[in-house]
């Protein structure tokens, strides 16, 4: 599958992140962290996905900018001790991290996005948001941050270039959803790193087939300790 063309300051912009994964990033605590973006953002959420990712129709994944996370590496569920792979039933993972050299995109039958499209510049958001729908066959499940970083660009920049509202991310995403009627999508918009909104899952085509015209939007809110 090609890949989208970026504008220049996408492009620009994952060079600074290709940065940040080797040397680190300033805070704006004015403290440095020198391992960045090695966190398996999925685990904070594994519960609520589960039964999306888990169901008997999906068997492949394409984690999209995942940065460092490891879906075989053990205790990712505390509980359990079980691997990603092991904890959602999963036969196949491929990941695409371009800040990491991991250029390939390979079509899935779920395509999981966490913490990765408040990275993206605003120009790029609708053509990325159209990719994770045209990757993936079944599912489609995102978390965006909503809120600024702890991070800051080599440039001084916040590393969360384009925070909005739940409401505008909702509003890219049901958009979208008009053009892959098939596909089922799990939308988190966190608001802090513990808390925010779930919208309920949908798919475009169950809005089309009713005989209303109307639409609902329904959410819950989660607050994580």
């Amino acid at each position: 599958m090609a890949g989208i063309k970026l504008s220049k300051k996408g492009n620009d912009l994952i060079k600074l992140y290709e940065e940040m994964a080797v040397n680190g990033a300033d805070r704006t605590d004015g403290t440095r962290r020198e391992n960045v973006y090695n966190d398996f953002q999925l685990r904070k959420f594994r519960n609520v996905c589960q039964n999306q990712i888990s169901s008997e129709k999906i068997k492949t994944v394409l984690d999209y900018g995942g940065g460092g996370s490891d879906w075989n590496a053990p205790n990712f569920d505390l509980k359990t001790n079980q691997s990603a792979k092991e904890f959602f039933k999963i036969q196949q993972v491929d990941k695409f991290e371009p800040a990491r050299g991991l250029l390939k995109k390979k079509r899935a039958d779920c395509v999981v996005c966490m913490d990765v499209l408040e990275h993206i510049f605003i120009e790029d958001i609708p053509k990325v948001v159209a990719e994770l729908f045209a990757l993936s066959k079944k599912l489609l499940v995102v978390n965006v941050a909503c809120y600024k970083a702890a991070a800051l660009l080599p440039n001084g920049e916040n590393a969360h270039i384009t925070v909005r509202s739940p409401d505008w991310w909702k509003g890219v995403f049901d958009a979208t959803s008009i053009s892959y009627e098939n596909i089922e999508v799990m939308l988190i918009c966190s608001q802090t790193f513990t808390s925010g909104v779930i919208f309920e899952s949908w798919k475009f085509g169950d809005w089309a087939s009713t005989q209303d015209f109307t639409t609902t939007m329904s959410f819950r809110t989660f607050q994580q300790k």
